[in-house]
């Protein structure tokens, strides 16, 4: 039943309609728009005009709270037909008013897959969920629009398989495959690559080019990673305070870089590093990059050498795996296992990231460090104690896990509440102290009595870790810290994540984030098909393509420039390789702006 909206549309001037030949006209048009939700002191979006041409390529960017899903849920109609509150101005698709069509109607001309797409499958097998949408439409050629959305996402091998045993990035193509069982003329990506590993986002984004090139679909992503943006999208929009600041081709996007970083969006290090050497057009990828900044390196004889970090002493076992197998069974009764003989220790003082493709078995790891799980063959202990022995409960005097969907982690009416649940559930005789000292740490103080669900992206992964560090645990797992963030969320939970040595013995994040990889983490343990592919240093994970390759991991685009510059050893950030690039070309290089200035 579709959900009928106490929705009021402000009167408005309709716009003039443009002409409706196939490709000549722009395919949306928003003119005056705003809209406030119920209860909400100001307009969510504000007196928004913007013209997206048929068959562009658009990135939506902008800081968390920018509005950016707002407005293109304005594009499929769940604004104003599902999400009601007070609509002003008018809202064109292929030149029918979207204020006089339904969002059934209008799924036909505009495909949206979610941030969260797995909650968009809804039928057992991959067939069933693409054929899904023509069937209810009752279309005739419902086998064939499926076969066809299949082929053209390249996964007819998929179609028997159940939707739960999928990958991320398989499902993410399900669901894209879904949209367009319905041949829709614009196809709208709410954060395409937020949870997948790097190898797999970049395939999407090849999907999505495809079919932007070779298929003549409209494409819009909202989308916080300016790399992605720079190498596939064809205009930028950029979105702060509930409208758009500019609609620009992507390189005069990325000439103005300064905008993007001043609103949220740090940009990719191509752009930063071409642009701190004075070149102009700055480059959008790494190759041109590379070519750009070939020149101003000197001979190897005369670069700088980067201190390799010194391997850390013998320290305190914090938690010991030996011997752990660990899988689940399927439908058939088979065991498919997720973990297989896996000898690790986590000592103190070490910031690990943990990383592998998706399905590599990260978050089992996690689950099992905590007791959440135990092993099926094998043994685990934390703080010299088995898991097999004590309740997760019991073991969360020890550790704590904090979940890849922060929102997972309240359960009461306030930050506060949420901080104190452990300790005060513990009787700890100075709970209240430690709560306020906590939410004091975070710089939660003044959102202290506010429902953490409520909070921002950012403010919510503060709290996440505010509930944490509560718990007094020697180990601390986080789940995916930085995904989804814009780059000032991004930083408050680095810096919270830099300051942990001071309470937390050791810290275990899991991540497809490598620039997260690259800057905060001592030790990489990469995992792929459930095993130990390496174990090393950030700097020699990214030296080493075997290993990368292998584990569908793509280095820092600083990291990739370097080498293919060859230079040695590998820079890791783009302050890095900026510095050794002005030490070798001090001579002939432009004056160059502070990294500072474009990171």
């Amino acid at each position: 039943m579709q959900t009928i909206p106490s929705t009021t549309r402000l009167a408005t001037a309709d716009p003039e309609q443009a002409a409706s030949a196939p490709g000549t006209a722009p395919v949306i048009v928003v003119k005056d728009l705003s809209f406030r939700y119920p209860g909400a002191d100001r307009d969510t979006l504000r007196n928004v005009d913007l013209t997206i041409e048929r068959g562009d390529f658009v990135a939506v960017v902008g800081g968390n709270g920018s509005a950016k899903t707002t407005l293109c849920k304005t594009f499929n109609g769940l604004v104003p037909h599902y999400w009601n509150g007070d609509f002003a101005g008018h809202v064109h698709v292929g030149g029918q008013d979207t204020w006089d069509s339904t969002v059934a109607e209008l799924s036909s001309r505009v495909g949206y897959v979610y941030q969260d797409f797995q909650n968009q499958l809804v039928r057992p097998t991959v067939r069933d969920e693409i054929a899904f949408g023509p069937l209810n439409f009752g279309h005739e050629d419902y086998r064939e629009r499926t076969e066809e959305a299949l082929a053209q996402l390249g996964i007819a091998h998929l179609r028997d398989s159940f939707v739960w045993q999928l990958s991320g990035g398989q499902a993410h193509l399900v669901a894209l495959a879904a949209v367009l069982a319905l041949r829709p003329e614009v196809i709208v990506v709410d954060e395409p690559v937020a949870e997948l590993d790097p190898a797999r986002a970049r395939e999407i984004y090849l999907r999505l080019r495809d079919l932007n090139e070779n298929h003549g679909i409209t494409v819009i992503t909202i989308e916080h990673h300016a790399e992605f943006v720079a190498e596939f999208a064809s205009s930028v929009v950029l979105m702060a305070d509930g409208a758009p600041v500019w609609h620009l081709p992507v390189q005069q996007a990325m000439d103005r870089h300064q905008d993007l970083q001043a609103h949220g969006i740090p940009a990719p290090d191509a752009v930063s590093l071409t642009a701190a050497v004075g070149e102009e057009p700055v480059a959008l990828d790494v190759s041109s990059a590379a070519a750009m900044l070939r020149p101003y390196v000197h001979e190897r004889s005369t670069e700088v050498p980067v201190a390799r970090a010194e391997p850390a002493p013998a320290a305190e076992v914090v938690a010991s795996l030996r011997g752990v197998h660990h899988g689940y069974r399927s439908v058939s009764g088979g065991l498919c296992p997720v973990l297989v003989d896996l000898d690790l220790d986590l000592h103190s003082g070490e910031r690990i990231a943990l990383v592998g493709t998706n399905g590599a078995g990260k978050t089992t790891l996690m689950k099992l460090l905590t007791g959440l799980a135990v092993p099926r063959a094998g043994t685990l202990t934390v703080d010299g104690i088995d898991t097999r022995s004590r309740s997760a409960a019991r073991l969360a005097d020890h550790v704590a896990y904090l979940y890849q969907h922060p929102q997972r982690m309240f359960l009461k009416d306030t930050v506060r509440a949420d901080v104190a649940l452990f300790p005060v559930g513990r009787r700890l005789p100075d709970a209240q102290q430690l709560v306020d000292e906590v939410v004091e740490r975070v710089g939660l103080t003044s959102l202290a009595d506010r429902d953490g669900r409520a909070l921002s992206g950012g403010q919510q992964r503060r709290a996440t870790i505010a509930i944490g560090l509560a718990m007094r645990p020697s180990l601390l797992l986080l789940d995916e810290p930085t995904s989804s963030l814009d780059v000032r969320s991004r930083h408050d939970v680095t810096s919270m994540l830099d300051s942990l040595a001071e309470t937390v013995r050791c810290a275990v994040v899991a991540t497809h984030d490598m620039e997260l990889v690259a800057t905060w983490a001592t030790r990489v343990i990469v995992l792929d098909q459930g095993r130990v592919l390496a174990d090393v240093s950030p700097r020699e994970l990214f030296s080493t393509p075997e290993v990368t390759a292998q584990a569908r991991l793509v280095p820092p685009q600083a990291a990739r420039i370097a080498r293919e510059l060859d230079l040695e050893p590998l820079a890791l950030t783009a302050a890095e390789l900026l510095t050794r690039l002005r030490t070798s070309a001090s001579s002939t290089a432009r004056p160059a702006r502070s990294p500072s200035e474009d990171r």
